[in-house]
């Protein structure tokens, strides 16, 4: 494996329902970074459900996911459950760690604030990670909890991000 690969506490994975990949490069940067992983390093997993993206955080030595959806009332899709169940048993399997869980713990962030039309998924998935990518205690879990006042992004957060 090339020294280049980098490794942070936020690594970036991009997913769509329906279009695998089949990238070597990428395939050996993710198993490099898997390996030398540490407990506190965290994936950003956006995910686009077939018309509709969705945020991931991945906690794969905590065996934990985040699920951020900026619609309301919609569960947790099927098959990106098993797809991140199977990456976190890869990261388990390249770190010899044995679990202590049947299966990771989801939770559904419902604090997440929420488009007001069917358009904006993916603006709204961008800011979630400039949330979290620009909070320096990473405490996105306590952010976009449900018990604390709702976040509401404006047109001008949405316009940040698309200028970005």
């Amino acid at each position: 494996m090339s020294d280049k690969v980098s490794c942070s506490n936020a690594i970036g994975l991009v997913l769509e329902k329906d279009n695998p990949t089949n990238d070597a490069d990428a395939d050996a940067a993710e198993n490099h970074c898997l390996k030398n992983a540490n407990g506190d390093q965290f994936y950003l997993v956006p995910y686009n459900l077939g018309g509709h993206w969705v945020l991931i955080i991945v906690r794969p030595a905590k065996e934990t996911v985040y699920y951020m959806d900026s619609l309301p009332n919609r569960s947790i899709d099927k098959d990106m459950r098993n797809i991140v169940n199977i990456l976190i048993k890869m990261y388990n399997s390249h770190t010899c760690k044995q679990s202590s869980r049947k299966s990771p713990i989801w939770k559904n962030l419902q604090g997440t604030p929420r488009q007001p039309t069917n358009v904006e998924c993916g603006y709204y998935m961008m800011h979630f990670m400039r949330d979290i990518i620009h909070d320096p205690d990473l405490a996105f879990e306590k952010k976009f909890d449900k018990k604390k006042e709702p976040i509401v992004y404006t047109q001008e957060h949405i316009d940040e991000v698309r200028l970005e």
